[in-house]
């Protein structure tokens, strides 16, 4: 097979070939939301694949990347789910339990639920990549895929639109804010901390002091939210920021204090895609 582009209707340059068949099926039942970091043992994902099979891994080949899936929460968004056991229940049909939910900093497009016939695809070398560079972020293509012994303009090629967005570069969420109530204060000045997760796969070692930054800089953005409105955008390049005495007066006529919340949304922000994945907490005093 053969995929095409061109900026226009015509002039379509070769972009790749590849010759495999990748693993591509539905949802049998709904997927509803589970747990992120730790195994989700209350739902199961029940699987008809058109092609190829599933089986059970053990725990070190699935925390190595095994088993994992691309689950089309709602249209156009998609939330990678590992596996460790896999049992055929039926001809091309497999009942995967055991869960790892929200793989690769989706943990935000976990569907509500994810219906039954949405799109699964196995993540695996079947897939063929396609070769943009940052370059081609935010560039509308026109797309055509069909046989390689063809030309793009033969019957028995694809066409679609398709506009890179560059979401694999997204920065991922962080984690492990700091509640003000697990320590004793005054009230002041309010220093928010966190932990910074990164994408960059060394992340996983525990054998690191801090995770790796995968951005050029580190750089945050944390609302100060009331409800839908954003009262004040900080910024910060660590990961802790001080929403000041005066700061909290202004945007609340009074010291935030026993008794308060606030809500709050964390974005780690990239130089070429901007705002990550948000962590979005309330705070309570």
């Amino acid at each position: 097979m053969a995929v095409w582009r061109s900026p226009a209707s015509d002039g379509f340059e070769l972009v790749t070939t590849f010759g495999r068949r990748a693993r591509m099926g539905v949802l049998v039942d709904d997927l509803y939301p589970g747990p992120t970091s730790r195994f989700d043992r209350g739902n199961v994902l029940v699987v008809d694949l058109r092609s190829g099979s599933i089986e059970g891994v053990t725990d070190i080949a699935l925390f190595g990347g095994a088993n994992a899936l691309g689950v089309e929460a709602s249209p156009g968004v998609w939330e990678i789910i590992q596996a460790a056991d896999a049992e055929l229940i039926a001809p091309g049909r497999y009942r995967l339990t055991r869960l790892l939910r929200g793989q690769r900093g989706t943990e935000t497009s976990v569907g509500s639920p994810a219906l039954a016939g949405s799109r699964v695809i196995v993540l695996d070398a079947n897939l063929a990549a396609l070769p943009l560079g940052e370059a081609d972020i935010g560039l509308p293509w026109n797309w055509r895929i069909g046989p390689a012994s063809r030309t793009p303009s033969d019957e028995t090629f694809v066409a679609r639109p398709f506009t890179p967005s560059g979401l694999g570069l997204r920065p991922f969420s962080v984690c492990q804010v700091e509640q003000p109530w697990r320590t004793a204060r005054t009230p002041g000045d309010l220093t928010i901390r966190w932990t910074r997760r990164s994408r960059a796969l060394a992340a996983d070692s525990w054998t690191g002091v801090d995770v790796p930054l995968a951005e050029e800089t580190e750089r945050y953005e944390i609302e100060i939210r009331d409800g839908a409105a954003v009262k004040r955008t900080l910024t910060t390049a660590s990961t802790s920021v001080v929403y000041s005495a005066a700061q909290q007066t202004a945007d609340w006529g009074a010291l935030l204090g026993p008794g308060d919340s606030l809500d709050v949304r964390i974005f780690l922000l990239s130089a070429i895609v901007g705002r990550g994945a948000p962590t979005s907490i309330t705070l309570f005093f």
